[in-house]
């Protein structure tokens, strides 16, 4: 692991890009880096934009900003591709991973001048599969921890049953499905 590494999400309200990257947040701290997560949003609703980051690093991070040169960018909702300059500042020799059904080729024609790696991944799919219900931000989480290698996806999987043993003890039935996503998406990221 590169001595820092930031990641920029794009999603909407409600999607649960947010909590996502706290959930990283917290998985990558669990195995002893230091981290930061945190969202950036207005006064908008459900569904309007919002963005989040994560700074991961094997140091202590003193930077405390928003993230203006990410190595990774999460797209969690592909419709923000049409409003939303994803590529912005995302560094060449970085990655973008985008939540949708289109193939790479239509993506690469979205961003004809960014000539890093793209990933795609249909969390709608799995989400439904797995949990019964369109949640892409489980799916999305798995897809990143993939495709920057923050962390051993053993190690991940394990954190995260723990994770959601907590974060759902009120409702365990949502553990097994969430936990099946997060499997779905690091076998199915492309």
């Amino acid at each position: 692991m590169k001595d820092l590494i930031e990641i920029r999400w794009h999603g909407r309200g409600g999607q649960g890009a947010k909590t996502a990257s706290l959930l990283l947040a917290d998985a990558a701290f669990n195995t002893g880096k230091y981290i930061q997560g945190f969202p950036e949003y207005g006064p908008e609703r459900m569904g309007a934009p919002i963005t989040a980051y994560n700074r991961i690093s094997n140091e202590p991070i003193r930077i405390h900003s928003n993230i203006y040169e990410p190595d990774y960018v999460v797209v969690v909702d592909d419709t923000l591709l049409e409003t939303v300059d994803v590529t912005a500042g995302l560094k060449q020799d970085g990655a973008i991973i985008i939540n949708t059904t289109k193939s790479k080729d239509e993506i690469k024609k979205i961003f004809p001048n960014y000539n890093g790696s793209i990933y795609t991944i249909d969390a709608k799919k799995i989400s439904i599969e797995a949990l019964g219900k369109y949640f892409p931000n489980t799916p999305m989480l798995a897809a990143i921890v993939k495709v920057s290698g923050i962390m051993d996806e053993k190690q991940f999987l394990e954190d995260m049953k723990g994770s959601f043993a907590h974060k759902f003890a009120k409702k365990p039935e949502v553990i097994e499905g969430n936990m099946k996503a997060l499997e779905l998406a690091l076998a199915e990221i492309n």
